[in-house]
């Protein structure tokens, strides 16, 4: 069971009528041309510049203890001199305790991504000049009392919008050779009032902005499987798992522009199941202040933008979630997978961040987090089911759907199918690493 959290300015007026803790993060920082070298102009104080597309601060012990139970997160993005449609997230660093400085590839930094939005088309001399995100991100409440956390890490909020000026420099007034992009605002807002604080002591990265596609791991058309392994050193009661994910690709034919179902296991159970977009874009027009081809001149219906779009330009993306009440002591396997997704062209990519926060005798322990993608076709087949990956495959089993071993292979990367009836099998695959995962197949 799952449900998806969708947010809007109703949260923040609410906590607006109780007592409210409002902590400002980051004001109106300007974020500089994405594909140019980092800038050396003057940063906001206590902000560090990790590239042009982000900024970090570190949470100072008093503002880590204002933090109340109900927790909103409030980003504000303001035109600049970029007029497209771009992406944006918040992530969590957990850096080293008393680590001074460090880098967006810090190997020691622990880092989970808590919201997504995308840009409007925006044009800097039009009003609105700036477009607000609102989050739900109360989960994170017992994370920040949390003191063996905090006596490990050091907690940074950091603030990413890649933005890219060419096109604005030649067609806003204004804009010519100008290299600043965004500005960006971060603020949170917290209450008791209606709330019961969490007691997670545990915080698990599992993926943070990864980018899943069939082309650049597996470059075999068909289908692409995400795998993450992970060990937990003690078992995890009421383990929340948090998925976000994005398909982009503007090319044609590309992901952007087809909705296709995702599906998430865990230990090879099926757990989440979602098809990205589905709702209208018209409420999010009012940002969209450059003319462009995704809204048009004249409003769309509820089914024109269903039949199609997988984001709305202005809004903030959703944060998928679910529960399991318990989780072992050992070795878990997580695989996502789109089986009908393309990337036509090879072109695009579906940008993917799971994290875990659950409680546990330990904290923040995971060891020999893996990943792997897999390509398994075809599927449907009539013969030969053939994986491909970087990893070698060790065996691959054959199940009939109630569970009986038909046949095994050994060192080899395809399985036959051509003796048996149509219907659904399932395979059992071993890689050499150890990793091992089932996946349905359907012979014809």
């Amino acid at each position: 069971m799952y449900k998806r959290l969708f947010f809007s300015s109703i949260f923040i007026a609410n906590l607006a009528l109780s007592q409210t803790t409002m902590t400002n993060v980051i004001s109106d920082a300007i974020y500089y041309d994405g594909y140019a070298a980092t800038v050396s102009n003057p940063v906001p104080s206590g902000l560090t510049r990790l590239n042009n597309a982000r900024y970090t601060r570190k949470l100072t012990d008093a503002e880590l203890d204002s933090f109340k139970a109900k927790i909103a997160m409030r980003v504000t993005i303001g035109a600049l001199c970029d007029n497209y449609d771009r992406l944006g997230e918040v992530f969590l660093a957990m850096v080293p305790k008393n680590q001074s400085t460090y880098t967006i590839n810090d190997a020691n930094v622990k880092r989970i991504e808590i919201g997504r939005y995308i840009t409007p088309f925006m044009n800097k001399n039009r009003t609105p000049s700036e477009v607000p995100y609102t989050y739900d991100i109360s989960n994170l409440y017992s994370v920040f009392h949390d003191t063996a956390l905090r006596n490990a890490y050091d907690f940074y909020m950091e603030l990413d919008v890649f933005g890219v000026p060419y096109a604005a420099q030649t067609q806003v007034s204004g804009c010519s050779g100008r290299i600043d992009v965004f500005s960006g605002t971060l603020t949170f807002f917290s209450t008791d009032t209606g709330a019961t604080p969490s007691d997670s002591n545990n915080l698990i990265p599992i993926l943070s902005y990864n980018k899943l596609n069939n082309y650049n791991s597996t470059d075999v058309t068909g289908e692409t499987v995400r795998i993450v392994t992970f060990n937990l050193p003690n078992p995890v009661t009421n383990a929340r798992f948090f998925v976000i994910s994005t398909p982009h690709g503007a090319n044609s034919g590309g992901e952007e522009y087809i909705r296709r179902q995702n599906y998430t296991y865990i230990d090879d159970v099926q757990v989440l199941t979602y098809t990205p977009g589905g709702i209208s874009c018209e409420p999010y027009r009012v940002y969209n202040t450059q003319g462009n081809g995704i809204y048009g001149a004249t409003p769309k219906t509820f089914a024109d933008w269903t039949s199609w779009n997988n984001w709305c330009p202005g809004n903030a993306v959703p944060i998928r979630e679910f529960t399991l009440p318990n989780l072992a002591a050992g070795n878990h396997t997580l695989k996502h997978t789109i089986p009908t997704a393309v990337f036509n062209q090879q072109q695009g990519d579906v940008m993917l961040s799971v994290y875990m926060q659950g409680k546990s005798n330990a904290v923040l322990d995971v060891k020999d987090i893996k990943t792997v993608d897999v390509n398994i076709y075809p599927n449907p087949t009539s013969d030969f089911v053939h994986i491909k990956s970087k990893t070698d495959v060790t065996s691959i089993s054959l199940f009939n759907i109630e569970g009986r071993k038909l046949t095994e292979t050994y060192k080899e990367n395809r399985i036959d199918l051509s003796p048996y009836s149509t219907g659904i099998y399932f395979l059992n695959i071993v890689l050499k690493d150890g990793t091992t995962f089932k996946h349905k197949i359907i012979k014809k």
